[in-house]
């Protein structure tokens, strides 16, 4: 209980038309927990996941998703205030995930009982793309099959242990569920030559409003050749066609070279995300 007329509690069914609502006041940015609601509805066993509503005279101000990544949503000073003194009483979670004001006040609430974070990142540019590039596209790029996961899961693995410091699947098999279930969707595109990946890109995230891309990878030996640009063209192309008009990511600030790949694709910023990763 915060004060005498708000309260911070965990969401049920009956709050979803609610939460719905709350989501749309900024449909891409909170594109990640919309998502998980279309798909699962606010059932924790079903998002993997508890999400925690503020509430003010009965009506909800904010809401955080709170399970192995925390995601704040439409969250005031308050609100943040309210969730941190409920997080810090849990495990900690593998990532705060958000846009960059709440994600960074949270964390500053949170860190005390969490303990400091393995990998800050402060700034990264969320970008944003609703026409196809300028750039003539690469004409391998390709939706990867399911009967390729044996090829792809490798690509995956090495993208994520690259950009994330740590083996997906130090703690079992669930990362190579996850990327057959990218396959399935057919979510996940890229380049095969020789039975190798060399350039990769999935969508991570769906909304009526737009998609999310994730985990944009070159082979190592084959960077500095000019693959990414055409290919992310090519990406956007068919995921515009297939998927949805409006793609977004985010990047890390400091990832110079995948910034100016974006930028000649023609994605411009629409605001700047945090990652604290733990």
């Amino acid at each position: 209980m915060i004060g005498t007329r708000t309260v911070v509690r965990p969401l049920d069914v009956s709050d979803l038309p609610a939460l719905r609502d709350l989501t749309e006041r900024d449909p891409l940015v909170n594109m990640f927990v919309r998502s998980r609601l279309d798909s699962a509805g606010s059932d924790a066993r079903w998002l993997a996941a508890q999400i925690l509503g503020y509430f003010d005279r009965g009506r909800l101000i904010s809401a955080c998703h709170a399970g192995a990544n925390v995601v704040p949503v439409e969250t005031t000073p308050e609100a943040i205030a309210g969730f941190a003194e409920q997080l810090a009483q849990q495990r900690r979670a593998w990532s705060i995930v958000g846009e960059k004001g709440p994600v960074l006040a949270l964390w500053e609430q949170l860190e005390p009982a969490w303990g400091p974070a393995r990998s800050p990142r402060r700034d990264q540019p969320f970008l944003v793309i609703d026409h196809d590039s300028a750039i003539a596209p690469d004409p391998r790029v390709r939706r990867f099959m399911l009967d390729e996961l044996d090829l792809v899961h490798p690509a995956c693995v090495a993208m994520f242990t690259e950009e994330v410091g740590v083996d997906p699947e130090s703690s079992g098999s669930g990362y190579r569920a996850r990327v057959a279930q990218l396959l399935t969707h057919g979510w996940s595109f890229g380049i095969i030559e020789d039975d190798s990946v060399v350039f990769k890109a999935e969508v991570g995230a769906l909304t009526s409003h737009g998609c999310q891309l994730q985990g944009v990878w070159v082979r190592p030996d084959l960077r500095g050749r000019g693959i990414a640009a055409p290919a992310m063209a090519a990406v956007v192309q068919q995921v515009r066609a297939e998927i949805s008009r409006v793609v977004t990511l985010y990047v890390n600030d400091h990832n110079t070279t995948a910034r100016a790949v974006y930028d000649r694709i023609g994605f411009r910023q629409l605001t700047t995300f945090a990652s604290i990763l733990f």
